[in-house]
């Protein structure tokens, strides 16, 4: 079983790379963020072509995720409230996260907050999200018996060697000890990282700023991760960074990375 993550910075922009990479890459589901498109106007039938189901929650412009499975979902939502409940307030609003089971895997798709500044209003609403998202996993975890995958675009890089330059990384949204601490607590619910188990070295990289030839100059961030229960851990057999996408003309500024099991 094949399980991709793809933050394609726009489902319509980037809808022929997707396709193409599908072709060459049959994953058995394709996680995708930032999707920025409502539902009704989601271009389904290119990708049912492909074989694919696909689950969608959007929004115009902004956000949005969406999963494509082979096989059809069982048990699928879409934002905190179905698992939390009420309390969760305006954080639905904002399309983020979605989830369904493949073959007994729990699959939850997350497209968590950038954060903006450190210490602006956008940073604290990330915080307040990923304390959240560390309770809604909990509950979810206490139900599945496989194991949860947990994918996405974390806008996190919990570690220096996840960074080309961690110079000042303590003052960098996406690197700032709360934001890393706040992580590592969803990460102590019992989930570890699947590229890490693979590959340890530095200089291995899944985003890449489109200004100052980030990509050509290898200057990018990791922050499109697999975090898995210890079950499912131990039968991951690989996990990788497609870099081939980057190198397109008019590409999302991440890379797809996938996890086989």
């Amino acid at each position: 079983m094949q399980v991709a993550t793809w933050n394609v910075n726009s489902i319509r922009t980037r809808q022929q790379i997707v396709i193409d990479w599908l072709n060459s890459n049959p994953v058995d589901v394709l996680c995708l963020q930032e999707t920025k498109v409502r539902d009704e106007q989601f271009p389904l039938t290119p990708f049912e072509d492909l074989g694919y189901h696909l689950y969608i929650s959007g929004q115009k412009a902004y956000n949005g995720v969406a999963i494509f499975s082979r096989n059809p979902l069982e048990n699928i939502s879409c934002g905190f409230s179905p698992i939390i409940g009420d309390r969760v307030g305006d954080f639905d609003l904002q399309k983020r996260v979605i989830t369904g089971v493949s073959d007994g895997v729990r699959i939850v798709n997350l497209y968590v907050p950038n954060g903006a500044t450190v210490g602006g209003d956008k940073y604290e609403y990330k915080l307040a999200w990923l304390k959240l998202l560390q309770e809604y996993l909990q509950l979810l975890s206490k139900e599945e018996s496989v194991g949860l995958c947990v994918c996405g675009d974390f806008n996190i890089a919990l570690e220096d060697k996840d960074i080309y330059d961690s110079t000042d990384k303590d003052q960098h949204v996406m690197s700032s000890p709360p934001e890393r601490a706040a992580l590592q607590e969803i990460l102590d619910l019992g989930f570890q990282d699947a590229f890490r188990k693979f590959t340890t070295e530095e200089g291995h990289f899944s985003w890449w700023n489109y200004r100052a030839a980030g990509f050509r100059r290898n200057r990018g961030w990791r922050i499109d991760h697999f975090y898995l229960t210890s079950r499912l851990y131990d039968r991951a057999t690989n996990c990788w960074i497609d870099v081939e996408p980057r190198k397109l003309e008019k590409p999302s500024d991440h890379a797809p990375v996938v996890v086989e099991f």
